[in-house]
Order: structure tokens, then C-alpha cells, then sequence
């Protein structure tokens, strides 16, 4: 039986007590084992954590100055990423892909709106900047880093809400992005149930064998007591 009853609860519940790592072997051990994203993608700011619904988003590197002849998308600043901003929903994260990692897919003005709407974070494969106000807003923001190049002549997005695919992770809209200091994955909506079920009883398992550890037990005899380590 669940234990909670909604999004909210969720993502409190996976906010309060689990972590990217043990989501991760709980995945594993489903068989699902291309889960996390490029681990280049960190928070940035070590103590941000970010969980939510994937809002997915595709970008496409474009020529400085090129204009479309024939997609009505490519003729608008910044393609439909005002769109796709302007889209986000509560508990719902910003995850893009399909660029080249050359210039910034992710800012301080877009946290603001992201943040007045309701949203969960940001994921980018690629760079983020304005670094000095996302950290004063606080909004869980995870990239490559800091790097100021700005996506206007360089970057485009193409759509959104659609199946995009990270270095091999497939991201359907809905999935649930899991993120900390040591990485970010992705929990697909199908599976969600039993990998936080799981991942639920293995971390309080864990801190079993770690109490059973700090009072003198073998790490061997604690793995074979509980399976755990």
C-alpha cells in the first residue's frame, strides 16, 4: 500500500527521506538500468534537490542570424521556449535536451516565471547562468555549470511535451526527475509505485544495518542478516 495520496505527499515523502543513490539500485534491480542522466549534470548548489514531473523540452543548435524560410517556429525568438515556460505546471520540472553544450540553456528570469508558476526545478543537458540569482532564489537548478553564452542567436526550442531521449535515457513527459548532489535520474511514470515503495523500505532498512554497524557488527554479517549494504 502507498504512502501517500498524491503528488504533494510524494514528492515530500522523496524530498524527506530518499536520495538519488538508493532510488538508483532500486531501479537496478527492477531492470531498469539506463536511468540516470550525464553526470556532468549537478545541482548548483551542493545542498539543492529537485523532484517533480518531467516537462520536457527540445532544443536545437541554429546559425546566428539564420532565418526560416518555411518553419513558422524557427522565425520567433527562442522558438517556443517562452511557450514551454509559460507552460509549467505545479510540481513540474524543466528538462531539456538536443542542443550542443555551447551556450546557456537556463537563467534567472526563467527560474522566476518557473517559480511563479508552481515548477519543481530545472534540468538541462547543458549550461545554465546569472548563477548569483538563481542561488538567491533558491530554485534547484542542475546543468554542466556556469557559462554566460546566451541561447537567443545560438538555440531554439522545437517543441515540448514530447519523448525526448539524454544519453540514452528516454524522458516521457510525466516521468518523475530526481535530482541531488550526486546526480539526477529519472523514475519512469510506469514503474513509480514500486520503485518508491521500495526505495522507501530499503533507506529506513539501511539505517538498520547502519545503527547494527555503529554498535560493533561486521559489514559481512550485516549483509547477510539483512541483504543490505
Amino acid at each position: 500500500m502507498n504512502r501517500w495520496k498524491n503528488d504533494d505527499e510524494l514528492f515530500s515523502l522523496i524530498k524527506g527521506e530518499l536520495f538519488s543513490a538508493v532510488v538508483g539500485d532500486v531501479m537496478d534491480k527492477m531492470g531498469l538500468f539506463r536511468q540516470f542522466l550525464p553526470p556532468q549534470i549537478q545541482p548548483l548548489h551542493s545542498a539543492m534537490v529537485v523532484a517533480g514531473r518531467a516537462m520536457t523540452v527540445l532544443e536545437a543548435d541554429m546559425i546566428s542570424g539564420e532565418q526560416s524560410l518555411h518553419n513558422a517556429t524557427l522565425q520567433q525568438p527562442f522558438g517556443l521556449m517562452l511557450r514551454a515556460l509559460d507552460d509549467l505546471k505545479k510540481n513540474e520540472v524543466y528538462i531539456c535536451t538536443g542542443s550542443s553544450p555551447t551556450y546557456a540553456l537556463w537563467g534567472e528570469l526563467m527560474s522566476t516565471r518557473a517559480m511563479k508558476l508552481g515548477a519543481a526545478g530545472a534540468v538541462v543537458n547543458g549550461y545554465s547562468r546569472d548563477t548569483r540569482g538563481i542561488l538567491k532564489l533558491q530554485f534547484p537548478t542542475f546543468s554542466y555549470g556556469r557559462y554566460a553564452q546566451d541561447q537567443g542567436p545560438r538555440g531554439k526550442v522545437l517543441d515540448f511535451r514530447i519523448p525526448i531521449e539524454m544519453n540514452g535515457v528516454i524522458i516521457q513527459p510525466g516521468d518523475i526527475v530526481l535530482g541531488d548532489m550526486d546526480g539526477a535520474c529519472i523514475v519512469p511514470q510506469h514503474a513509480e509505485q514500486d520503485v518508491f515503495r521500495l526505495a522507501l523500505e530499503k533507506v529506513r532498512g539501511e539505517k538498520i544495518v547502519q545503527r547494527e554497524i555503529e554498535n560493533g557488527m561486521s559489514a559481512s554479517a550485516a549483509f547477510e542478516k539483512y541483504g543490505i549494504m
